[in-house]
């Protein structure tokens, strides 16, 4: 008799943003009335910019005649693509990367879970705690992180780094030895980000315990301090250590479209076998490749037409976070981020727990953001608000948070 994969029944309830989508539809459908303004999940709001769409359009018109018409792309993604990625994204930062260490895909949501494939059944990861959920989840789902203990909220298995204001959002270096190391800077859910000095630290100690570095670079577009690196490849030694995922998602507006890439560069071997092969073999056998017309829509975001609009798009969502800052410091919330990411994390009032601010911003502001908990137990007694929405929904939002 067939039996399922019986690591899927060890996660508890549904996908953080599943439960938050179910509770808002609950609320509306009992109070239809209500406006609710979403400053919950990462979805961006405004279009993509004129230089992208005329890129699709003309891309799309190449799949009408059979002289330009595209079918598979390649596995691995074009290498116009890629190459371009290279200069723009590493070589101008002086990072040495080829294009054929580059792979593109549909999202760094899929590239997030789907890379613990490639490591064995006995890896130990370790996570930043508050973390996003995709790390913990697809590990559980492969029978990575033990048994799971609803008062703790915390995996037998798994090692977590605690990420709290006392270390300004960046964790210590783990005493006990893993062998997957998840960082994501700037950081998803507290809007931290790190200095190249201090992930310098985290390169030189994954190369001396041999360990690997997935590092979730996908809000390096909203850095804007000097000292905070835009990939850990600025970093000497990330190469033999470091892969790092990418999203065109929140620095071009793909949410809906789709696209991103991973890096895994030829130096990082681990018991002697390249991880860049196994990759390109679990790429290549369970990925059809991302579709001609996105990936031409990809190369505007590189023109010199796209960078202006898009540095522009970016600065949209930037002014939001100065908004949210603002207002909740006007009011007296202790908030952190929201300066080289477009989030921020806010602590709850009157030691309330996470969800019981969700449900007072929901039932008394009419406002959706996305409670701390459901990142990890350190993220107990936070919010998060994201800057995505429009510029009057923001203000609008924060308007009703400063009333409650």
């Amino acid at each position: 008799m067939y039996r399922v994969n019986e690591d899927y029944l060890k996660l508890p309830g549904s996908y953080l943003f599943s439960t938050i989508g179910k509770k808002s539809r609950a609320f509306k459908e009992a109070h239809p009335e209500a406006d609710v303004i979403s400053l919950g999940i990462g979805d961006v709001t405004q279009p993509l910019v004129p230089a992208i769409i005329k890129a699709l359009h003309a891309a799309v018109d190449d799949m009408s005649r059979a002289e330009t018409f595209h079918g598979y792309s390649p596995d691995l993604g074009y290498s116009w693509l890629r190459e371009t990625i290279a200069k723009n994204d590493y070589e101008d930062r002086g990072c040495s990367i080829s294009p054929d260490e580059i792979f593109i895909s549909d999202g760094a949501k899929s590239d997030s879970g789907n890379i613990q494939e490639i490591f064995s059944r006995d890896s130990r990861i370790a996570v930043c705690d508050p973390v996003y959920p995709v790390y913990v989840d697809s590990n559980v789902m492969a029978g990575r992180c033990g048994t799971y203990d609803p008062k703790t909220e915390r995996w037998s298995d798994v090692i977590y780094m605690p990420c709290v204001a006392e270390n300004n959002f960046t964790p210590e270096l783990p005493k006990e030895e893993s062998d997957i190391i998840y960082l994501c800077y700037p950081n998803n859910p507290t809007g931290a980000s790190i200095t190249k000095e201090r992930l310098s630290e985290w390169v030189d100690y994954a190369n001396r315990i041999g360990a690997v570095i997935i590092y979730d670079a996908a809000y390096e577009a909203y850095i804007s301090a000097p000292d905070v690196p835009h990939s850990i490849y600025e970093c000497e030694g990330a190469r033999s250590c470091a892969i790092e995922i990418r999203s065109f998602s929140k620095n071009a507006g793909f949410t809906g479209t789709r696209l991103g890439f991973t890096v895994v560069p030829k130096d990082l071997e681990r018991g002697g076998v390249k991880l860049h092969s196994l990759w390109a073999r679990r790429h290549g056998t369970k990925f059809n490749g991302a579709p001609y017309i996105v990936q031409k829509a990809a190369m505007a975001v590189y023109s010199e037409e796209g960078k202006k609009e898009l540095k522009e798009q970016v600065g949209y969502y930037k002014r939001n976070c100065r908004v949210i800052m603002d207002a909740l410091k006007e009011s007296g919330y202790e908030v952190y981020g929201g300066v080289d990411a477009p989030y921020i994390w806010m602590k709850t009032p009157d030691q309330m727990t996470s969800w019981e601010f969700f449900d007072r911003l929901l039932e008394k502001a009419h406002v959706v953001g996305t409670p701390g908990s459901g990142f990890g137990p350190s993220g107990e007694h936070y919010f998060r608000l994201t800057a995505f929405g429009t510029y009057e929904n923001t203000k609008e939002a924060v308007r009703r948070i400063q009333r409650m």
